[in-house]
C-alpha cells in the first residue's frame, strides 16, 4: 500500500518537473530541447512578425492552427483534470486500490500525452508556414 503512495506522489512529481521543463525550453534531466531551432512557439513568431516580414495570409494561418489546438487541448485538459480527481479521492480510501491508482495515473498520463502531441503537431504546422529565411531569422534571434 505504501508503494502505491509512493509511485503516486513519484508520477505526480515527475509530470509537475516535466511540464516546467518543457516550459523553459529543456526536457527533464537537464537534456537540452531536440526541437530547439527546429520548431518554433507562436508566441516567438508573433512577437516578431515584423523583423520576420509575416504576411497577411502567414499571420491569419498561424493564429487560426494556434486557436484550433487550444480547442482540442482543452479537452484533454478536462479529462486531465477528472482522472487527477479520480486518483485524490481513490488515496483518501483506505485500504487503497494500488491497481485503480496505477489505472488512473495512466489515464491521467495518456491525456497528458495527447496534449503533447497536439501542441508539437501545431508546432510542425507552423513550421511548414515559415519560409527558411524566416526560419533563419528567429534561429539568429534566440542565438540558437
Amino acid at each position: 500500500m505504501r508503494n502505491a503512495i509512493r509511485i503516486v506522489v513519484a508520477l505526480v512529481a515527475l509530470c509537475a518537473l516535466s511540464a516546467a521543463a518543457l516550459a523553459q525550453g529543456q526536457r527533464p534531466g537537464g537534456q537540452p530541447d531536440v526541437f530547439k531551432g527546429k520548431l518554433f512557439p507562436p508566441n516567438l513568431i508573433l512577437e516578431h512578425r515584423e523583423a520576420l516580414g509575416l504576411t497577411r495570409e502567414q499571420f491569419t494561418a498561424i493564429r487560426q492552427a494556434v486557436v484550433n489546438v487550444q480547442a482540442n487541448i482543452a479537452e484533454h485538459e478536462w479529462d486531465l483534470a477528472a482522472a487527477y480527481q479520480e486518483v485524490l479521492a481513490e488515496l483518501d480510501k483506505t485500504p487503497i486500490d494500488s491497481e485503480r491508482v496505477l489505472e488512473l495515473v495512466g489515464e491521467a498520463l495518456r491525456a497528458e500525452n495527447e496534449v503533447k502531441k497536439l501542441q508539437v503537431g501545431m508546432l510542425l504546422e507552423l513550421r511548414t508556414l515559415l519560409t527558411d529565411e524566416q526560419m533563419g531569422i528567429l534561429r539568429e534571434i534566440n542565438g540558437y
